[in-house]
C-alpha cells in the first residue's frame, strides 16, 4: 500500500467510543495501512458523548464555517480534529450543534432512535466529502463502516459525481451485524430526492430500514467486505448475487493480509 491514500469514513472509532466490531475495525484497518506505508485519513461524527477535553479535540477553523443544505435547511459544518495516542493517526470529526450535541450516538436513554438520524447521516456524508475537498486530498480508496456513514457511497456517485478529486476513487463498504430496529424517517427518500438524486437510484429506501440502507450503500460501492462473522440473511443473499468483489469475514487477528490483498488486487486493479 506504499503511498496509496485510503479514506476511512466510520460511524464509530475507538478510542472515542466503546469497542464494537465497527469501532475496532475503524481503528485497526487504518493502522494496518499506516504500517504498510499508506496514507490515511479517518472521519467520524462528533457525538456529544465524546469527551472533548480528555481526547483533546480542537476545532479546525480553516475547515469549518461552511453551511450544508439538508432538506432545504442551512446547517453549519464544524470540523474538529484529534490525534490517536501512540499512533501516527489523526481523526477528523464532523460536528453540528443541532445534529450531534446530544449526549448519545443513535438513540435516547430509552433506546428509541433519534427521529433525525436520517438527516444526521446525510449531513455526515456531505460533511466528509466537503472537508476532503477542502483538504484537496484525493483518495485511492474510500472505506465506509457503519450505517450512519452509509450514505457516502450514494452521494459520492450521484450528487458529487462530477467532482474531479474523486474521479479515480474506489469505494469499499463493510457490512456488519450492527444495525438498528425499525426504520429511519419515512420521508428519507424525499429528503435525498431534494438533492436531485434520481428516485430509481434509491428505490430500496422506500422502506428505510437497516437492510435497505446497506443495500443502497453496496449498490454504489466498488467492493464489499463482510465485517461480522454472521450478518442478516437478507444481506447475505444480496451479497451473493452481486457482480462485484466481496471479501468474506476475517477477524481482528487475521484481517491484515486479506484486506491488503483485497484493496490491491480486487479494488484497485
Amino acid at each position: 500500500m506504499k503511498d496509496k491514500r485510503v479514506l476511512y469514513v466510520s460511524s464509530e472509532v475507538i478510542p472515542y467510543l466503546p469497542e464494537t466490531e465497527i469501532s475496532s475495525m475503524s481503528f485497526e484497518a487504518p493502522r494496518m495501512v499506516n504500517n504498510n506505508e499508506g496514507q490515511i485519513r479517518i472521519f467520524m461524527p462528533r457525538y456529544g458523548n465524546i469527551n472533548e477535553r480528555r481526547h483533546q479535540l480542537h476545532e479546525v477553523i480553516r475547515l469549518s464555517g461552511m453551511n450544508l443544505v439538508i432538506n432545504d435547511l442551512d446547517m453549519p459544518l464544524i470540523i474538529k480534529v484529534a490525534s490517536i495516542p501512540k499512533e501516527r493517526m489523526q481523526v477528523y470529526f464532523i460536528d453540528n450543534e443541532d445534529y450531534f450535541k446530544r449526549k448519545a450516538t443513535y438513540a435516547d436513554e430509552d433506546g428509541k432512535l433519534f427521529p433525525d438520524n436520517d438527516e444526521r447521516a446525510i449531513f455526515f456524508a456531505k460533511g466528509v466529502i466537503e472537508t476532503v475537498k477542502k483538504l484537496n486530498w484525493s483518495p485511492d480508496i474510500i472505506h465506509v463502516h457503519g450505517w450512519l456513514a452509509s450514505f457516502l457511497p450514494l452521494y459520492l456517485r450521484t450528487y458529487y459525481d462530477t467532482e474531479p478529486l474523486f474521479e479515480n476513487s474506489k469505494i469499499v463498504t463493510s457490512v456488519y451485524n450492527q444495525g438498528f430496529e425499525g426504520t429511519l424517517d419515512m420521508e428519507l427518500k424525499n429528503k435525498i430526492k431534494f438533492d436531485g438524486i434520481e428516485e430509481s437510484l434509491i428505490a430500496h429506501l422506500e422502506t428505510p430500514d437497516y437492510f435497505n440502507i446497506m443495500k443502497t450503500a453496496v449498490d454504489h460501492s466498488d467492493g464489499v467486505i463482510v465485517g461480522s462473522d454472521s450478518i442478516p440473511g437478507a444481506l447475505t443473499d444480496y451479497l451473493e448475487k452481486l457482480d462485484k468483489p466481496v471479501l468474506k469475514f476475517h477477524n481482528k487477528d487475521e484481517f491484515s493480509e486479506a484486506y491488503l490483498d483485497f484493496y490491491r488486487s480486487k479494488v484497485l486493479s
